[in-house]
C-alpha cells in the first residue's frame, strides 16, 4: 500500500527502476538514492565519477566499472553504474545497503519499496529498453473472448503508464462535484485522448445535482468522500504507479498522503492474476452487480504496468471478471456500467454511453 515518503520525491518526471533482465539487476536514478538517504550527491562528469557522501563516509562509483568504494575499501559490483536520458542509474542493492536503506519487491505491484526509519518511497520496475518513445503509448483493439461456452466482444484500450507522456486524472462533470456532461465533452475540455466513466453515481434522481458515491481524487486533492465504502477503488501515485486498494484502507492510504487519483467503484474482479469476487463483501445489494448481465466498464492493470480501459455490451460481473483475467490483468475492478458504460478515443466514441456522466478517468498524452 502507498506510504508516506519525501514531498520532493513525487514532484517532476516519473521515476522508476530499471530491471536489467540479463543479469536480474535493479538500478535506481542516482539523485532519487541519494536525495532520500539524505547523502550529497557530487557527479564529476569528466572522470565519470560519481560520490556520495553521508555522515562522513564516502561512496565512490564510476560508469560503466564494476568496482567500487566504500572509504579505503574497494568492493565489487556485479552489475555498473550507467546514464540514460541524462540520468544517471546505480545498482539498487549495493547503493541502497551503503546508505542504509531497506529494499523490499513488492510482487504484487512489481514495484521496490525504500525504506528508512522515518518513511518510504516506492518506484515501479520496468525492464531495461521497454519504454519506448517512438510509438504510441496507447493502443486500441477489440477483441472476442470465449466465457462458458458464450461469446464476448470487448473493446480494450491499453496505456503504457511508464511511458512520460502520459498523464492520468480523474475529472468531475462540468468541473464540480454533482454535476453531469457528456463524456465526450468532458474529454475535449480536458484535451484527453481517452476516457471512461467512472465511479457509480445517483442517476435516477430527479434533482439537478446527481452525487457520485465513495472516494474521488485528483492531483492529491480530495473531491469527494466515500465514507463507510468498503468497496475496491483505483489508485494510482505521481509515477503512474497504479493498484486496486481494498476501499476499507482508503481512509489511512489518504493520510499517508502519496496518492495523486483515486476513482473507487467495484467490485474487484482480479487479484494477482486470479478472479477474485466478493460482492456481497464489497456490501453490493443491488441485482444489476449481484445478478443481472448488462453493459459493462471495467479497468485492469497488468504486471508491466499497463492500464487496460474495458468496455463489453452485455456480460454478468463473473463474466468480466474472467474476461479481464483472459485479457492479461494482473489486477482489475468494475466501474459504473449500464447506460453509464462509455469509451472515448482519439476524438471518437468506441462506446457510446446512454447517459451523461458524473465523473470520468482520462487519459491526456502529450506530443
Amino acid at each position: 500500500m502507498f506510504a508516506a515518503s519525501a514531498t520532493a520525491l513525487q514532484a517532476g518526471p516519473k521515476q522508476f527502476a530499471y530491471l536489467d533482465e540479463d543479469t536480474g539487476r535493479t538500478f535506481v536514478p542516482l539523485r532519487l538514492m541519494g536525495e532520500y538517504a539524505g547523502a550529497a550527491v557530487d557527479w564529476q562528469p569528466e572522470a565519470e565519477r560519481i560520490v556520495l557522501r553521508k555522515e562522513g563516509e564516502e561512496i565512490v562509483l564510476h560508469l560503466g566499472r564494476s568496482e567500487a568504494g566504500i572509504g579505503s575499501e574497494a568492493m565489487p559490483l556485479d552489475a555498473p553504474p550507467f546514464a540514460l536520458d541524462s540520468v544517471t542509474y546505480v545498482p539498487l542493492r549495493f547503493v541502497g545497503t551503503a546508505l542504509g536503506l531497506s529494499v523490499e519487491w513488492q510482487k504484487e505491484i512489481n514495484a521496490v519499496r525504500i525504506a528508512q526509519q522515518d518513511g518510504d518511497v516506492r518506484l515501479p520496475v520496468v525492464p531495461l529498453g521497454s519504454i519506448r518513445t517512438d510509438k504510441s503509448p496507447i493502443v486500441h483493439e477489440s477483441r472476442t473472448f470465449q466465457v462458458g461456452g458464450k461469446s464476448f466482444k470487448a473493446q480494450i484500450i491499453t496505456i503504457s503508464l511508464m511511458d512520460p507522456r502520459v498523464e492520468l486524472d480523474v475529472v468531475p462533470a462540468g468541473g464540480k462535484i454533482g454535476r453531469t456532461e457528456a463524456l465526450s465533452s468532458i474529454a475535449e475540455r480536458h484535451g484527453a485522448m481517452v476516457a471512461i466513466n467512472g465511479a457509480f453515481f445517483d442517476a435516477y434522481t430527479e434533482s439537478d445535482i446527481k452525487m457520485p458515491y465513495g472516494w474521488i481524487m485528483n492531483d492529491g486533492e480530495v473531491l469527494n468522500r466515500g465514507t463507510g465504502e468498503v468497496r475496491a477503488t483505483f489508485i494510482y501515485d505521481k509515477n503512474n504507479l497504479a493498484e486496486v486498494a481494498d476501499g476499507g484502507d482508503m481512509p489511512g492510504l489518504i493520510r499517508e498522503g502519496n496518492i495523486d487519483g483515486a476513482i473507487q467503484a467495484g467490485p474487484r474482479l482480479v487479484r494477482d492474476g486470479k478472479v477474485d469476487l466478493d460482492v456481497e463483501g464489497e456490501r453490493f445489494r443491488d441485482p444489476k452487480i449481484l445478478t443481472s448481465s448488462g453493459a459493462r466498464s471495467a479497468l485492469g492493470i497488468t504486471r508491466d504496468h499497463k492500464l487496460m480501459l474495458v468496455t463489453v455490451p452485455a456480460a454478468t460481473i463473473p463474466q468480466l471478471a474472467e474476461i479481464m483475467r483472459q485479457a492479461g490483468a494482473w489486477q482489475a475492478m468494475n466501474l459504473d456500467g449500464g447506460a453509464s458504460s462509455g469509451l472515448y478515443y482519439n476524438g471518437k466514441y468506441v462506446t457510446t454511453p446512454g447517459r451523461l456522466l458524473s465523473n470520468v478517468l482520462i487519459v491526456k498524452l502529450e506530443r
